[in-house]
This record gives C-alpha cells, structure tokens and sequence, in this order.
C-alpha cells in the first residue's frame, strides 16, 4: 500500500489554484465536497457561515467504517490568507512554491490534500477501517470561527486531529495559548493645529504614551504580545480627535494572560488620564489554551503510526492559535500536527513534497493503527 506521489502534487495543486480566501471559501467547499461523496462520504454544509459572515459554512463528512473502533476526527481549514487570490503554484527541485506574488495556500490545503490522499489508498486496497469524520472548516484565520460555530451534533468523534502545524511530519503539538483581542478607542479632541493646537488633545500623542509604556512582543517563555494596527487622523492641520488600536495578547497561562491583557488596559487608561483624553478599551478573550499530556491517548496514537511508517515522533508546544483549541474546548481530544508548512502568510511560503507525501502517509497509519 502506499501513496501516490504524483496524484497527492496533482490535487494540492488543483486545489491551490481554487481561490478561497476568508468569508470567500464557497467555492472551493463545493469542490471538496464533491470530492468527499465521490469517495463514500456522507457531507453535510453547516450554517457557521451565516454566523461568521463566509459564503458557505464548514465541510463535514462522515465515511462509515466496518470495524467496531471508536470514530477518528482529521481536520484542516479551507481558508487562506491574503494576498491568495490567483495563486500560480511552480515547482523547483521537489518544493511547491507560489510564483512570488501570492502565498502558496498549503497553510492549510496541504493538510486536506493528504487526508484526502489517504482516502483514496484505503478505499483502492479495501482496507477495512472505522468510521473516519473530516471538518473541513471555514473562517480558521483570523479567530477561528468555522470551528467555533461548527454543528458538534454531526460529529461523533471524542479523538481527533488538526492538520496544521509548521513542523515536520511527525510533529505533534500538544500545548497551544489562548488569545485576547485587545480593542482601543481613544478620544481626544480637535483643534486646528498651527493656530490654538493647545485647545486641542491629541489622540495619537495619548496613544503613543500609553503604548511607550507597555511590555509587548515576547513577555516571556509562555507569553506575547503585539499592537498591530493603528487608525486614525483627519488632516496634518487638525489635532488628532480619535485613534483605533487593535492588538492582542496569548499566553499558555490563563493567568499570565489576564494579567498582560489588564496590563495594557492599564496604560491605555493612565494615558488617557494624563491628557484629559478618554479610553474605551475591550478586551475579548478570542480562544482557550489546550494541553494535552504526553501520555494520552491521542499522542501514543501518533507516536504508533509514525512508528509504523518511519518517521521521528517528538511533542511540543507553539505560540499560535488553531481549531485545535477549539475542538479541545467542545470535548474532543485534538492535537495540531506538523504537515511542512514552511513560511506560511508569506509570500516565501512553500511546501517539499516529500513532506506532503508523508503527511498522507502519517493520516493513513493513524487510521490503520485505530483500526
């Protein structure tokens, strides 16, 4: 039994070539999902896209097994981030690039690429297997709400596994932060700038003391934080009557997290306070942190299936959010594993082949070794 290299390149390409950039991923949901059915699928289109703003909502298929093993979840999100639009995917000495004006997309169509490889080869071999559910989700970047509002009640699977980490195959992550989305308004008030700049209170000057002020980027092992958009101004000659800042906060720890987040509240406060300007902060907690021991279940999993097809096993924990938050925080065991996406969101973002076969290869032992 084995992968077919040729045919798993010919899909990840086929399917980078289908644009699907966030709340745009409708078109590429009917593809796949047609797809799924050609091979046995039951598939179902949930509503999260209602909920989240998307033109369609998350893919998710049942294949019915024979063998009396508990169901295995694999999951990957069918959005991309910009620019995506019109990606022309090359290959150079078995790497798949983009041709340098987009990103590549295999954050996160190479993880759906393998699973659906894997697919093929159990039903071409008539390899007798469990009953297999796929969440192809929607809306992942940007706070992951395809998983968020994903229909849990099509889903019987209490394991499963997110395709969508950076690391080789044979990654497994088991430990991820939450996230704070931190929302500043500041209020200050308008006065013409070269003739009574006095009468006036500078928003962005109120903004750049409170940001002067705080700890951000990496706080420590566990911890980050970032400002990374600001807006506001009308005109050189008009003090600044109003900024928006947007910024996060994550951290492995609840409490550290807590205690970042106010600590930004903190001086965006103290500064308005300073300049008799005023400072309407949110904060809104965007996903919880997950963490899954090295003994569990769910890892000895992976461990096995690496172990059957040669590959390096080894655990760790990573800085960003993904589904697998989610799934972990509605009562299904996930872990995020590495499938080679290298330089993701970027338009250096590429993918060895020799990775995406392995990715497949891994998928398949996994429902081989449940099975």
């Amino acid at each position: 039994m084995g992968i077919n290299q040729d045919r798993i390149v010919n899909a990840f390409l086929d399917y980078v070539k289908i644009d699907s950039p966030t709340k745009s991923e409708g078109r590429f949901a009917a593809f796949i999902a047609e797809e799924l059915r050609g091979l046995g699928f039951e598939v179902c289109v949930d509503d999260a896209g209602e909920k989240a703003g998307s033109d369609t909502g998350n893919v998710i298929g049942v294949l019915k097994g024979v063998k009396p093993v508990q169901p295995v979840l694999f999951s990957c999100h069918m959005d991309t981030v910009s620019p995506g639009v019109g990606i022309k995917p090359v290959i150079r000495d078995g790497v798949i690039y983009s041709d340098g004006t987009t990103i590549l997309g295999g954050d996160n169509k190479a993880g759906i690429a393998a699973v659906i490889e894997a697919v093929r080869v159990l039903k071409e071999e008539g390899v007798a297997h469990g009953d297999i559910e796929v969440s192809f989700s929607i809306y992942e970047e940007g706070g992951l709400f395809g998983a968020k509002y994903l229909d849990y009640s099509k889903l019987n699977s209490k394991i499963g596994f997110v395709l969508d980490s950076g690391g080789d195959p044979g990654q497994i992550i088991i430990q991820g932060p939450a996230q704070d989305k931190i929302t500043a308004k500041i209020i200050g008030k308008p006065a013409h700038a070269g003739v009574s700049p006095e009468e006036g209170i500078s928003a962005i000057q109120v903004a750049a003391a409170a940001i002067n002020e705080m700890k951000l980027l990496r706080i420590d092992e566990e911890t980050t934080a970032n400002i990374g958009n600001i807006e506001g101004g009308v005109a050189t000659n008009i003090v600044c009557p109003e900024v928006l800042i947007k910024a996060e906060a994550r951290s492995l720890s609840k409490e550290k997290l807590a205690a970042q987040s106010q600590h930004m509240v903190d001086c965006f406060k103290r500064a308005a306070e300073k300049f008799g300007a005023v400072a309407e902060v949110e904060v809104e907690r965007m996903y919880d942190p997950f963490v899954i021991s090295e003994n569990d279940e769910v890892v000895e999993i992976v461990r096995e299936a690496c172990g059957m097809i040669g590959l390096k096993a080894f655990t760790g924990s990573t800085g960003g959010g993904s589904d697998t938050n989610v799934f972990n925080a509605n009562g299904i065991k996930a872990v995020n594993l590495g499938i080679g996406e290298r330089k993701p969101h970027t338009l250096e973002e590429h993918l060895r082949i020799e990775d995406l076969v392995n990715t497949a290869r891994l998928v398949l032992g996994i429902v081989q070794y449940i099975a």
